[in-house]
């Protein structure tokens, strides 16, 4: 009897942790009055930026209007009411406004990564990653994100090995290896901290992808990896007005010119290293060979990095961006290589 019981509550437990990611906030929200009056709040002041009424604060409704929104010139300005509204509904601490909220990321990390070399405040956009970076910060509580690598020195669990291994002290047997480190509280995105921060905001996104729907996992369609095609370069128009005086004719002429700035978005590997375990999710994931959408924009992304990373000479982006395209190559292939062939003729 006891067997049968534990097993049977064992099954229930796993059934709630398999289903916890998509019930767990709703049930939240459900419980909490608090946090009822707070979303109800939180979408009616989205209705009045968005001048529509929504119903729900479901993500595919809202990805539309919202993506509309930020992809307007002045979307990142500190007076942009989008961004106060995503700053303050993620400091709400209800996490279904925070989930709502980090849905965004993706949009949010390309378009302003692809404005710094514009010249121009991007305050709101800094706001809000900056909410996302202290928001990690808290969940970390000062520690940094390590993971127990195997040591080779010893022998396979299947395997027995001739010569005992060499005594080592308790200490040394553990090879951890620092994922990301210690972070440090900031309050304004200087350029020396820019891909830090970005890079912490998308670890937080990572943690919380399997949440994510279809949008989020490929970065709205692919839009944050878009921007780095062609080695990163992005093109800047700006207005260059030169005046030459011409000789002879007395006069002054004002010539105006359209002069191609180019400006590279740079890609340092504390920013790279989070994109990759995003990408390898999205190849590699839960459902990702049933995902196509997914799937191949994932892999548009990959090769839109792979290219990067060469230019860069980076080896860890080089590595794992190539390990990428091979194994989102191996998954494409419809080949089974453990499937009998079908075929007619009887061979004795």
């Amino acid at each position: 009897m006891t067997s049968s019981s534990s097993s049977s509550s064992s099954s229930s437990s796993s059934e709630e942790e398999e289903t916890s990611p998509t019930t767990a906030p709703a049930n939240t929200a459900a419980t909490n009055p608090a946090h009822q009056d707070k979303i109800k709040s939180a979408i009616q002041s989205l209705s009045s930026i968005l001048s529509s009424t929504l119903s729900s604060h479901d993500p595919s409704a809202l990805y539309p209007p919202i993506s509309a929104l930020l992809h307007r010139s002045n979307s990142g300005t500190g007076d942009n009411n989008l961004c106060r509204w995503l700053y303050d509904t993620f400091q709400s601490s209800v996490p279904d406004l925070q989930l709502l909220v980090l849905h965004f990321l993706p949009l949010i990390t390309g378009l302003y990564l692809s404005r710094i070399h514009n010249r121009k405040p991007q305050a709101g956009f800094e706001a809000v990653l900056l909410a996302f970076y202290a928001h990690e910060i808290t969940l970390r509580a000062g520690q940094p994100v390590t993971a127990t690598l195997p040591d080779l020195s010893h022998p396979s669990l299947y395997h027995e090995s001739k010569t005992p291994p060499p005594s080592k002290n308790s200490t040394t047997d553990l090879n951890i290896a620092v994922v990301s480190p210690t972070l440090e509280p900031h309050g304004t995105v200087r350029s020396t901290r820019r891909a830090r921060i970005v890079g912490v905001a998308l670890e937080l996104f990572y943690s919380k992808i399997s949440s994510m729907p279809t949008e989020s996992k490929a970065g709205q369609d692919g839009s944050m990896y878009k921007h780095f095609k062609e080695e990163g370069i992005t093109e800047i128009k700006i207005d260059v007005k030169k005046k030459e005086k011409e000789k002879g004719k007395g006069g002054g002429k004002a010539m105006e010119e359209t002069a191609a700035v180019e400006g590279r978005i740079p890609m340092p590997w504390e920013l790279m290293q989070p994109m990759v375990r995003i990408l390898a999710h999205c190849l590699m994931g839960p459902g990702s060979n049933k995902n196509k959408t997914v799937f191949v924009v994932a892999n548009e992304a990959c090769r839109c990095l792979f290219p990067r990373s060469m230019h860069d000479v980076n080896p860890m982006a080089i590595l794992a961006m190539r390990s990428l395209l091979r194994l989102s190559k191996t998954l494409d292939d419809e080949f089974d290589p453990t499937e009998l062939p079908v075929t007619d003729i009887i061979i004795l």
